[in-house]
C-alpha cells in the first residue's frame, strides 16, 4: 500500500515526502504558521476538582 499525501490524498513523491508536491508541503507549512493547527490543552485539577494554580514567585525571591 502506497502512502498518501495528508493534504490532498494523492500518492507521496519521495522528493516531497510526506507530501505529493511542493504545493502541498507549502499548504501544510502555511497552516502551521497561521495557527490553523493547534494542540488541545487540558487543565489539571486537584483532588477536590478545583483548578490548580501555577506557583508564583515573588520578584527578588529565588529560593536561596
Amino acid at each position: 500500500m502506497s502512502a498518501q499525501c495528508p493534504i490532498c490524498g494523492k500518492p507521496v513523491v519521495h522528493q516531497h515526502r510526506p507530501f505529493c508536491s511542493k504545493r502541498c508541503a507549502d499548504v501544510d507549512l502555511n497552516r502551521w504558521l497561521s495557527g490553523s493547527y493547534t494542540v488541545p490543552v487540558v487543565e489539571e485539577e486537584d483532588e477536590d476538582g478545583a483548578q490548580k494554580e501555577s506557583p508564583r514567585q515573588e520578584p527578588g525571591r529565588d529560593g536561596s
